[in-house]
């Protein structure tokens, strides 16, 4: 359990909310564990199916507390809130935004400029365990120049050009990171719709639950996942997820898929070759892979603007929190997530 930002995170799978008096208790097999005055929090989020017993709930609608619910791994199950709330003017107010091409321009460009920022992280981080390397060096140098120059865009169509270059960029030098030089693992660019070899096949399986558990984080503080910034407004696209996720690619994503390679926790027979029809997991691999992310999510770090200790899981909640709360005008600017 942690309070952080005013919100109640509950990651206990096993856990169940009550009442007591005017106070929210948290229990595991009818054992207390931890409370909390219900003045004190603006929010709960609850990763499990233990649920909450009515009494809470009317406690969290009289005091004008929101309580979501999450799966286990962060699937977006439900929100339950009062009759007062400000989802409504939330929402209103992202929809200007999203209509407004200065304001959306300003959120892609913080939103472009952390995701090549984290590119360049990742680049550095190699250069400090394994030495200099001046092919991965001058890519450095390269992402910071587009890095400026994504802060600088006039608009959203250069913008792009932008944050392709740096993609490009970036994963051109990828295949120095993977450490093992199996065949299986050979890395020349970046391929998808569909992936065409083992790294591609994990890291798009990677970004698929990345953004999956953005729109969760986002469901879950009021913000419609499909109205975005910066990605096109497409029927069933979760535009504002994507636009979210660009920041996060390089940490929860290739640093992961890295660190699965690296570590030889997937092997080159676990991957499935459909011809034109791409590169797919096994069913063992999925397996390995799903266990990996669960426990990664509960590893911690110290978040770079809240400069608290936090679950890696809580990241991408962290961040629509904190997102929706620059919307609202709480803060005067987004705070976007950049790694070291």
């Amino acid at each position: 359990m942690r309070t952080l930002l005013n919100i109640l995170y509950v990651t206990t799978p096993e856990a169940y909310l009550s009442k007591d008096g005017l106070n929210v208790v948290v229990s595991v097999n009818q054992e207390e564990l931890f409370r909390i005055p219900i003045h004190n929090i603006e929010g709960i989020v609850t990763f499990g199916y233990m649920g909450a017993s009515p009494g809470l709930m009317r406690l969290c609608a009289d005091n004008n507390v929101s309580l979501t619910f999450l799966s286990p791994h962060g699937k977006y199950i439900g929100r339950f809130q009062g009759y007062t709330h400000g989802n409504v003017l939330l929402r209103k107010s992202q929809y200007k935004i999203s209509e407004d091409k200065e304001s959306s321009l300003h959120l892609s460009k913080i939103f472009i400029a952390g995701k090549i920022q984290n590119y360049r992280a990742v680049l550095k981080r190699h250069l400090r365990d394994y030495g200099d390397n001046e092919k991965i060096e001058s890519i450095c140098k390269h992402l910071e120049s587009s890095k400026r120059e994504a802060l600088k865009a006039d608009d959203a169509d250069s913008l792009r050009g932008i944050e392709g270059d740096a993609a490009n960029s970036y994963f051109s030098v990828l295949n120095h990171l993977i450490l093992r030089k199996e065949e299986a693992f050979l890395f020349s660019g970046r391929n998808k719709r569909p992936p065409k070899d083992a790294v591609n096949a994990l890291l798009s399986y990677a970004y698929s639950f990345i953004s999956n558990e953005v729109a969760s984080a986002l469901d879950a503080v009021g913000l419609d996942p499909y109205v975005g910034f910066f990605h096109t407004l497409r029927p069933g696209r979760p535009s504002l997820a994507l636009d979210m996720m660009e920041e996060l690619r390089a940490y929860l994503g290739d640093r992961f898929i890295l660190s699965l390679i690296n570590r030889k926790q997937i092997q080159p027979d676990d991957f499935t070759y459909l011809g034109e029809k791409g590169v797919i997991l096994s069913e063992n691999a999925r397996k390995i892979f799903i266990t990996a992310w669960q426990n990664r999510k509960k590893e911690t770090i110290m978040h770079p603007y809240l400069n608290e200790k936090i679950q890696i899981g809580l990241i991408p909640h962290l961040q629509a929190l904190l997102l929706a709360r620059y919307i609202r005008k709480d803060i005067d600017d987004y705070p976007v997530f950049l790694i070291k």
